[in-house]
């Protein structure tokens, strides 16, 4: 009996129902949010994207690069200037990568 308590138990707190799922264009969970370098090259601030000079990727699994990402929200683009260090994270939300948060390196 105790060993089927123990399983059951187990069980409950592995399954799917009780892991924290992050929805796409949610805001990620304290845990789940990993920021990387990075340094602000342009700003399309009509389109809604950011083109960052950036360290490897963690949670995407992508080495340092340069590339565009979308920004979501596009008001995270009023927060930084042409050629400032940042830390932001990324994500990959219906299949483009965008950054949901963005910071300011002092």
């Amino acid at each position: 009996m105790k060993h089927s308590l123990l399983i059951s138990a187990l069980l409950l707190a592995t399954s799917p129902l009780h892991a924290e799922s992050h929805q796409p264009g949610s805001p990620p969970s304290t845990q789940a949010v990993v920021m990387t370098d990075g340094v602000v090259q342009r700003i399309d601030a009509v389109a809604g994207k950011i083109t960052l000079r950036h360290g490897a990727i963690v949670n995407l699994d992508m080495p340092a690069m340069t590339m565009v990402f979308r920004a979501q929200p596009p008001s995270l683009l009023d927060k930084v200037k042409l050629g400032v260090k940042v830390k932001f994270h990324a994500e990959q939300i219906n299949g483009a990568l965008t950054v949901t948060a963005i910071q300011v390196v002092p």
